[in-house]
């Protein structure tokens, strides 16, 4: 028969880790709005970003632009965003997961798990991260591409698509994507395009920079909170379990002691 006292403290150590998750998930509740307003304002500005740039590129003037072509290197940059802290589900762990099909990857990580799973010449915290330091990230990309010290770049991010879904992607930045179909070739740029898109570019890289972290950092909000909710319920589900069984356990103690005195009475 279970033992009365340790079900007791089984029941008090559940009932405050219930207390814990249940303050991490206001926590997470209270970032959502702010996070997804900084995070719906930077996609509109990459979104912009990119149409412009698929526009440029798609225009012979700038077919010999140094951007549209692999440097001599064929190393792959990657730019890994993860969480700066964990209890967000399989937020951090779907990251990892995808990093692995690009073993040969030079890692940039975003958010201190990934500083810490990979290392870093610096780190950036991924709910902190300024679009000083994207710009400053951004121009040591753009300067090394075009010296031919790697071949490509890319993001791998989070990408949000609702509260309850959240998927690990890579979005590839340079070279540019001279395939994409502009929907704006009407623009005139001045005083041509291939002045405007070498002068571009490092803006366009700061800016998908801070999209794919602010994107990032909603979905992690978005999963803790809802790796919070399902281990409140778990913790309410095995409090109860428990009292079920402390009530059988202290039922039969009574029934026991109750059978001794009359078995002693009766001798």
């Amino acid at each position: 028969m279970p033992d009365t006292k340790q079900l007791r403290n089984r029941i008090r150590s559940v009932n405050s880790t219930l207390h814990l998750t249940h303050a991490m998930e206001l926590v997470a509740a209270s970032k959502i709005k702010k996070a997804s307003e900084r995070m719906l304002g930077s996609n509109e500005y990459a979104h912009a970003a990119a149409e412009t740039m698929a526009v440029l590129a798609a225009c012979p003037a700038c077919e010999k632009s140094p951007y549209l072509k692999s440097g001599s290197s064929g190393e792959t940059r990657l730019m890994v965003i993860a969480g700066d802290r964990g209890m967000a589900g399989g937020y951090n762990a779907n990251i990892y997961r995808l990093v692995r099909e690009y073993p040969e990857a030079k890692i940039i990580p975003i958010g201190k798990r990934a500083y810490d799973r990979f290392g870093g010449e610096a780190f950036y915290g991924a709910e902190a991260f300024s679009t000083a330091a994207a710009r400053k990230i951004a121009e040591k990309l753009c300067k090394d591409f075009l010296e031919g010290a790697y071949g490509r770049f890319g993001i791998l991010f989070t990408r949000y698509i609702s509260m309850l879904q959240q998927e690990a992607s890579v979005r590839w930045i340079l070279p540019l994507d001279k395939s994409a179909n502009p929907s704006g070739k009407d623009i005139v740029f001045e005083p041509d395009e291939a002045y405007v898109m070498s002068s571009l570019v490092p803006e366009y890289v700061t800016g998908m920079i801070m999209a794919s972290v602010r994107e990032s950092f909603a979905s992690e909000v978005a999963a803790r909170r809802m790796a919070m909710d399902s281990a409140g319920k778990n913790a309410r589900q095995m409090i109860d379990d428990l009292k079920l069984k402390y009530n059988r356990a202290r039922q039969g103690a009574i029934t026991q002691e109750i059978t001794e005195i009359v078995a002693g009475s009766g001798s």
